[in-house]
């Protein structure tokens, strides 16, 4: 009599010659890609950022500077730890028309889902800052967000729902040149921040999310011919390509080279480990647009992807938690 096989265990063979890559490819997290813009000033490069985000379904983290909540006029009001009143290493915003610019695009990026943190004020290096001052310029970016449309003379346009987003939604902090110092994480906890951003690691790294505040590190990629290690930033890819001069007619060449090392980046941790990628950028086009240009054609490329995530630090800080993953 000739032999049947089980049902039960026909189905069973069948299901692991046909399953196996998607369920290697269930059992892995999410790919995080959390991109970031430090100072958040240029309202030209606001508009050109939300764009980018509607074409590519990110959403960004703007680390702002306070300073550009307020025009020269009210310079003095501001006092950084051991500097003059009215000195910013950033300047400040030539008027209050240019304020209320960037008002209300803060505004439109929160309302988009988009996250605001804190980047200080005058851009200073505070690696040598006591906990006391950093609270107190801490206490100067609050005051100056809450008060912002009151300072430019226009508080009958502040947005309903101003004051509640100025209260409870800054939560990540990064400090400026990333130069952080025990100081600066014991005012972080104390000022109720719940992530720093200002770390740097030799590559990906898990975000050590069991601290208070939890850490993102920066991390270091190769980039370029030799595949020399550098900071995921367009300014030090801007000063490893051009020695930080503006070279716009190389924009082809430093725009290929950012996007290889970018993409080589996500590749490995998307096959990978599955580490969070981290990006920053500034508001400035540098080498004539060459980072920028770079990142768009990046998140256009990868965010769209069912298994990856394009999100800011708040949110990628909850779905670390809720899914246990740690540094450790």
């Amino acid at each position: 009599m000739p032999h049947t096989a089980c049902p039960t265990a026909l189905f069973a063979i069948l299901a692991a010659i046909a399953l196996p890559a998607a369920a290697q490819a269930g059992n892995k997290p999410e790919q995080l890609v959390l991109v970031s813009f430090d100072g958040a000033h240029d309202n030209a490069m606001w508009e050109r950022s939300l764009k980018m985000a509607e074409k590519t379904g990110a959403h960004f983290t703007y680390f702002l500077s306070c300073t550009f909540l307020m025009s020269k006029a009210e310079r003095k009001n501001y006092k950084a730890p051991g500097k003059s009143a009215g000195a910013s290493n950033v300047g400040f915003a030539p008027d209050h028309g240019d304020v209320a610019a960037r008002l209300a695009h803060i505004w439109t990026a929160h309302e988009a889902g988009h996250e605001m943190g804190s980047h200080g004020c005058g851009h200073f290096d505070g690696g040598s800052w006591t906990a006391s001052q950093w609270s107190a310029e801490f206490d100067q970016f609050d005051k100056a967000l809450k008060t912002a449309w009151t300072t430019i003379g226009e508080p009958d346009r502040e947005p309903e729902g101003w004051q509640e987003m100025a209260a409870n939604s800054i939560k990540g902090f990064r400090a400026p040149y990333l130069s952080a110092g025990d100081g600066l994480f014991t005012a972080l906890a104390e000022h109720g921040f719940t992530y720093d951003a200002s770390t740097v690691s030799r590559g990906p790294a898990a975000p050590e999310i069991d601290k208070k505040p939890a850490r993102f590190a920066l991390p270091l990629i190769p980039e370029g011919p030799r595949e020399r290690r550098v900071i995921a930033m367009d300014y030090n890819l801007f000063v490893r390509q051009s020695d930080g001069e503006e070279t716009p007619e190389r924009k082809a060449e430093f725009e290929e080279r950012s996007l290889t090392a970018f993409r080589a980046a996500f590749e490995e941790q998307y096959d990978g480990k599955r580490l969070p990628l981290q990006l920053g950028f500034h508001f400035v086009p540098m080498n004539g647009g060459a980072y920028w240009e770079a990142l768009e054609t990046l998140l256009a490329d990868v965010c769209g992807r069912a298994d990856v995530a394009c999100v800011t630090y708040s949110q990628a800080l909850e779905k670390l938690k809720a899914s246990g993953r740690s540094a450790s």
